[in-house]
């Protein structure tokens, strides 16, 4: 319906019209242009309700109160960032006002991406899930952290040339994490050593030209046990 150019409110009403039990069903819809539009039938149980708004449509059942959604959907319109980011925001900001009445245990983000998943093999841009965890959004918070360092492309402010402090550390690090065995190596031993250590750790979309190094590679070496 929307690729026949079907608004997201003309989808909802067209699904309601021709279904018998439309009064259980919730549903949002977010069309190509990011016209919204979110449905909630009434025998949801309560609190249930959604809001909608430009490229968001956000719903919830068996929430504590309607303040919920209200977070969600305004922390979404208001956080500058990533798609991603923006939807973690607004998970953490909907739990934060009350969230589920049951309780936490589970997260989930997904975001696709036309040949946007790992070798553009297919459109899985980011899919992450968190089954069953006590502080399932602070997981998917910490486990999306992972999935940046992994496979996002370096920010270029983060790049630098392997020289003073920098290299004082990256040395340091190397030789704390046995890829090194010099306080003082040369600057052909200490590339090898960072090379080794990068392809050991799949950090390949952060790998530099020789002298360079990405802080956030350093950074997580700081953090190895």
């Amino acid at each position: 319906m929307l690729e026949r150019g079907m608004s997201a409110a003309m989808v909802i009403h067209k699904l309601i019209q021709d279904d018998p039990d439309h009064h259980l069903r919730q549903i949002g819809v977010v069309d190509a242009q990011g016209n919204a539009a979110s449905y909630t039938g009434k025998v949801c149980y309560d609190w249930a309700g959604g809001q909608s708004g430009l490229h968001f449509a956000a719903q919830g059942n068996i929430l504590v109160d309607e303040k919920t959604v209200a977070a969600m959907s305004k922390t979404f319109t208001e956080t500058r960032g990533t798609l991603a980011e923006r939807l973690l925001a607004a998970l953490e900001k909907g739990q934060e006002a009350g969230g589920d009445k049951r309780g936490m245990q589970s997260a989930s983000l997904l975001v696709v991406k036309d040949k946007g998943g790992y070798g553009g093999f297919n459109d899985r841009y980011i899919d992450l899930r968190v089954e069953d965890h006590k502080e399932p959004i602070e997981e998917l918070k910490r486990i999306y952290r992972i999935h940046q360092l992994y496979f996002a492309k370096p920010s270029p402010e983060k790049i630098v040339p392997i020289q003073g402090d920098v290299q004082a550390t990256l040395v340091a690090q190397l030789n704390r994490l046995q890829y090194l065995n010099s306080q003082s190596p040369t600057d052909d031993v200490l590339q090898l050593a960072l090379t080794k250590y990068i392809h050991s750790e799949n950090f390949e979309m952060r790998e530099q030209a020789n002298g360079l190094i990405d802080l956030d590679v350093l950074d997580y070496m700081k953090k190895q046990s």
